[in-house]
């Protein structure tokens, strides 16, 4: 099943935040909100590993935040469009101070990780992908389970596509970091 919008009225990321939990993610896509399909243990338990792989690196080294799928980002204002990467990062010198951090950031993250679920659609993920890319996200990692693959998107026109035997690196955005594209799918 596919993200579709569920309103007719423009919405704003303080609606987003109103609203109460009824155990789904929703995300704004200019003014509209549009309810996240639900993803399979397999991609969450994907997406916890690279979330877990970068918080290890992250951290020590004080290079920034690492989030997980409920930190959403606000990458556009008129409509607004809020957007909820399954693993993200933000370098240390762009994160607001801590209290704008309890809200959703008005920034794009410097790393968006997308784990494809099989009820995701191709175009909705070159979409967000191309949105990220807009937004000034200098790293868009999209994970494949089922294809066991990660194409790696940066600002120029080619993409590279990672399978088993390759490493998933963090290039400029985060020198150093390497995981083996077996690793992420174990």
């Amino acid at each position: 099943m596919a993200a579709e919008p569920i309103t007719a009225t423009l919405l704003t990321a303080d609606d987003l935040l109103a609203m109460p939990d009824d155990g789904y993610r929703y995300e704004i896509v200019r003014g509209e909100l549009v309810r996240l399909p639900m993803s399979g243990f397999d991609s969450s338990d994907v997406a916890g590993g690279i979330l877990s792989a970068l918080r290890t690196f992250v951290y020590p080294r004080k290079l920034g935040r690492v989030g997980g799928a409920d930190g959403a980002y606000i990458f556009a204002r008129d409509p607004q469009t809020v957007r909820i990467p399954d693993v993200s990062f933000v370098r240390t010198d762009r994160l607001p101070p801590r209290e704008e951090r309890r809200r959703f950031l008005e920034l794009a993250p410097d790393l968006a990780v997308e784990v494809v679920s099989p009820s995701d659609s191709a175009n909705e993920v070159h979409e967000k992908v191309l949105e990220y890319l807009r937004a000034g996200v200098q790293l868009v990692w999209v994970v494949h389970p089922i294809q066991r693959t990660v194409t790696v998107y940066t600002e120029g026109p080619i993409a590279r596509v990672l399978g088993d035997g390759d490493t998933l690196d963090g290039g400029d955005l985060l020198p150093g970091f390497t995981l083996a594209v077996t690793e992420i799918f174990e």
